[in-house]
C-alpha cells in the first residue's frame, strides 16, 4: 500500500506539471510571478489530483503540496530557462513527494474496493511509465539540447500581411518542433512497450528505421545533424532506460 501510495502523487505531479498544464499558465507565471492567478490555479488542481488519489488520506497532504508547490514553482519562475533549474525544481517537488509519503506511508487510504483493486502497484507503476515517457520526457530532452538547438538558424515563414508591409516581421515557425514533439512521445511509448514485452528486435527494426529516415539528407548541415543526433540518442536512451527498470520492479520487486 506505501507504494501504491506514492506511485499515486508521483501521477499527480507528472499529470498535472507536464500533460494538463497549459503554456499559457507558464508564460504567465514567468511573466507575473507571485501576482499571476494562473500560478496559484496550477497548485490548487495539483493539490485536489494528489489528494484524489490518495482519498485525501492523511487530510494535510493536499494543503502541504498546494503551499511547497506554488512557492517553487513561483522561486523558479525569477530563474532563467535551462536544464539546471528545471532539474533542481523537479527535484524539489519530489523531495516535498518522499517527505509527504514518510511522514504518511503508515496511515491507510479511504478508498472504494473497486478503486483499490484498480489501483495496483503494477497498474500504477505502467500508467506512471508511459505518463512520464511522453511530455515530461519530452520537456527534459528540450531544455537537454537548447544549446544545440540555439546554434540553429530559426526557421522563418511569411509574416502576415499588415497595413504597413515594412514593419512586417518573420515569425518562427513552430510546427515543425511540434510534430517533432509528437513524434519523440509516440517513439518513446513505442520502445517502452516493445521493451516490457521484451521484442528487443522490433525495437532495433524502429530505431535503424528512424536512422535511415532522419540522417539520410545530404543537404542538412552539420549543426542539424548534431542536433537531431543528440536528441534521438537522448530520447531512445531514456525510453529504454525507463522500460527495463519497469521491467525490473514487475518481475522482482514483486508489483501487483
Amino acid at each position: 500500500m506505501e507504494w501504491t501510495w506514492l506511485l499515486k502523487v508521483l501521477l499527480a505531479h507528472l499529470l498535472t506539471d507536464f500533460v494538463l498544464q497549459p503554456k499559457s499558465w507558464i508564460e504567465a507565471r514567468n511573466r507575473a510571478h507571485f501576482a499571476a492567478p494562473q500560478l496559484y490555479l496550477h497548485g490548487l488542481v495539483t493539490a485536489l489530483l494528489a489528494g484524489f488519489l490518495i482519498g485525501f488520506d492523511p487530510w494535510w497532504v493536499a494543503p502541504v503540496i498546494l503551499l511547497t508547490h506554488i512557492a517553487i514553482d513561483g522561486f523558479k519562475s525569477y530563474r532563467p530557462p535551462g536544464i539546471g533549474w528545471f532539474l533542481a525544481d523537479q527535484a524539489a517537488h519530489l523531495l516535498v513527494l518522499l517527505a509527504c509519503w514518510y511522514l504518511a506511508w503508515n496511515f491507510r487510504g479511504l478508498l472504494l474496493p473497486d478503486w483499490e483493486r484498480i489501483c495496483t502497484n503494477k497498474n500504477l507503476l505502467l500508467l506512471t511509465a508511459f505518463v512520464l515517457v511522453t511530455k515530461p520526457m519530452g520537456v527534459f530532452i528540450g531544455q537537454f539540447t537548447a544549446r544545440w538547438r540555439n546554434r540553429l538558424t530559426m526557421e522563418v515563414v511569411p509574416a502576415k500581411t499588415t497595413a504597413d508591409p515594412f514593419n512586417a516581421k518573420p515569425v518562427p515557425d513552430d510546427s515543425l518542433a511540434t510534430a517533432g514533439s509528437c513524434i519523440g512521445m509516440v517513439e518513446r511509448v513505442i520502445i517502452l512497450i516493445l521493451v516490457l514485452k521484451g521484442q528487443y528486435e522490433a525495437f532495433g527494426l524502429l530505431i535503424a528505421a528512424k536512422s535511415i529516415i532522419r540522417f539520410t539528407d545530404s543537404q542538412r548541415t552539420e549543426a542539424k545533424t548534431e542536433y537531431l543526433l543528440i536528441g534521438t540518442l537522448s530520447s531512445v536512451s531514456l525510453a529504454l532506460a525507463t522500460g527495463l527498470v519497469v521491467h525490473y520492479l514487475l518481475r522482482h520487486l514483486g508489483a501487483s
